[in-house]
């Protein structure tokens, strides 16, 4: 690994992921500047940390802070808490592809995103299918360095409740012995290791575009 110091930039700050990830990434010596795109103020106590208040909807006026080596995307929504499958379209479609964009106009060397298990233009579920146009169409930016993440059921602690994972989280909790083989993809994973496997993914400076299952987003992890 060089010993070159590094900036980058996450976007989804706040998130199950986003927060896993500013933990371990501000705690990386590699990083000299992390900026962190978000929508309302957070309390940060690392002074490489500098958060940014923007608006999503006109993410192209914060281009400058693109002038990263890597940019981090975790951002993601609900149909439930975005209303409309339009305002949910927006935040896990348009806001990734606009901060792909913004990245390779300033020549960001990686761009890593977290996307989803089943994510297919096909799905006949408008969620997977809306995160299968997300790696098609970022795809075919040629980027640098494109790494995409698709875990299954995300464990950890949310800020909001979710009946639902709840639910499937303490399902998974008995399942997991069972999830072997073919299985492996749908074994739940918690959102801590799909941080510290992008953090490692970006430090090893790997070309070209590659995508992860959650079994193998596991094998990244030393936890």
């Amino acid at each position: 690994m060089s010993n070159q110091k590094k900036t980058a930039l996450v976007l989804g700050a706040t998130g199950l992921i986003g927060k896993e990830l500013v933990k371990i990434i501000s705690e990386n010596e590699q990083y000299e500047k992390i900026h962190l795109l978000v929508r309302r103020s957070i309390e940060i106590n690392n002074e490489r940390c500098k958060t940014h208040i923007v608006n999503f909807d006109e993410l192209h006026k914060y281009s400058a802070l693109f002038q990263v080596d890597d940019v981090y995307c975790c951002l993601g929504t609900t149909i439930k808490k975005a209303k409309t499958k339009e305002a949910f379209r927006r935040v896990d479609y348009e806001y990734p592809i606009e901060a792909a964009k913004l990245a390779k106009d300033n020549g960001v060397e990686t761009f890593l995103i977290v996307s989803a298990m089943g994510a297919d233009v096909n799905s006949r579920f408008f969620y997977n299918r809306v995160k299968g146009e997300v790696e098609d169409s970022l795809k075919k930016m040629d980027l640098p360095s494109l790494h995409i993440f698709r875990p299954s059921l995300l464990l950890g602690n949310r800020d909001e409740f979710r009946l639902g994972e709840k639910i499937a989280e303490k399902a998974s909790s008995f399942l997991n012995f069972i999830m072997i083989g073919p299985l492996l993809p749908y074994k739940g994973i918690h959102a801590q290791k799909v941080a510290e496997a992008m953090a490692n993914i970006a430090q090893a400076n790997k070309r070209g575009a590659a995508i992860y299952l959650s079994h193998e987003i596991d094998k990244m992890t030393t936890n």
